[in-house]
């Protein structure tokens, strides 16, 4: 066991630097385009999804809780709020920089994620158009709460001001999360075995890809560091890490289950999600794009 807490705090702590400079760009990036991110979504109309898409990749803390928002006031359609969800990286991105992947790996990941939303954001809007014979309604001048606003209340850590500060507070906040997470899956590698652990999840047809996307509907950055680190020691598939991480959305489920009264529809975006990430996981390792 002291071997065990010796080798996670040391690998964490090797992390801390790489950790550190990731939110320090994602912070400025975000201090520097939110609102004129807000203003392209905004104007996308039927290209909605394919800007969403776009723009999701790039890491925003409170992106996903602002296209949630955008939703609520049906300033978006359906599809795009799909398609940003889809292709939100969350703390993965992080994760795997500061775990120094390699960086095909990495844009292989995002692209996925990105062309899987962009399709599934335009299939989605096609179809209720169909059916409903006319495009959705938007309302204009919708405003809102702002990202600063959403992250505020629901603690994504992207504070207005300093974005040093900023970084610190989100740097030592996932550093203590990932050092938790790392601890119990060393765990559980040294006391049930990675070979045992993972022929439980990946010699199973479909049970890896099930419990992936259960695991991405843990609504905060939880549910990305588990899956990625999962990843990282090579416990679950790519194809079971994309499923889950397309189904997680950091904070937008629950922005969007505070911000939009309709439960029921609500819940469709939920199994939407689900079922989307949990077919193209599959799909992924079935074709060995990992």
């Amino acid at each position: 066991m002291l071997e065990i807490i010796e080798d996670t705090l040391v690998d964490g702590i090797k992390l801390l630097p790489f950790l550190f400079v990731a939110y320090l760009i994602m912070e400025y990036i975000e201090h520097k385009t939110s609102n004129k991110t807000k203003k392209v979504i905004q104007k996308s109309g039927k290209f909605g999804p394919i800007l969403g898409g776009a723009l999701g990749v790039f890491p925003q803390c409170g992106f996903s809780a602002l296209a949630a928002n955008l939703y609520a006031g049906r300033v978006i359609t359906l599809g795009t709020l799909i398609a940003i969800f889809l292709s939100t990286s969350d703390e993965m991105l992080p994760v795997l920089i500061s775990e120094t992947a390699p960086i095909e790996i990495i844009l292989k990941i995002l692209a996925i994620k990105l062309v899987i939303g962009i399709i599934a954001g335009i299939i989605i809007d096609l179809i209720i158009n169909i059916f409903r014979k006319s495009k959705m309604a938007l309302k204009e001048g919708t405003e809102g709460e702002t990202i600063a606003q959403m992250c505020e209340h629901d603690h994504c850590h992207c504070e207005e001001g300093s974005i040093i500060k900023s970084s610190i507070k989100h740097t030592i906040s996932i550093f203590l999360f990932i050092l938790i997470i790392t601890f119990i899956i060393n765990v559980g590698v040294e006391y049930i075995g990675k070979e045992n652990i993972s022929n439980m999840v990946l010699n199973i047809p479909v049970i890896g890809s099930l419990i992936s996307g259960l695991v991405g509907l843990i609504p905060n950055c939880a549910g990305s560091i588990i899956l990625t680190e999962l990843y990282l020691e090579e416990v679950i598939s790519m194809g079971s890490m994309i499923g889950g991480l397309l189904v997680g959305s950091g904070i937008g489920i629950l922005v969007l289950f505070r911000v939009n009264k309709n439960i029921k529809e609500n819940l469709k975006v939920v199994g939407i999600l689900y079922v989307i990430g949990v077919i193209c996981g599959l799909i992924i390792d079935m074709l060995g794009l990992g």
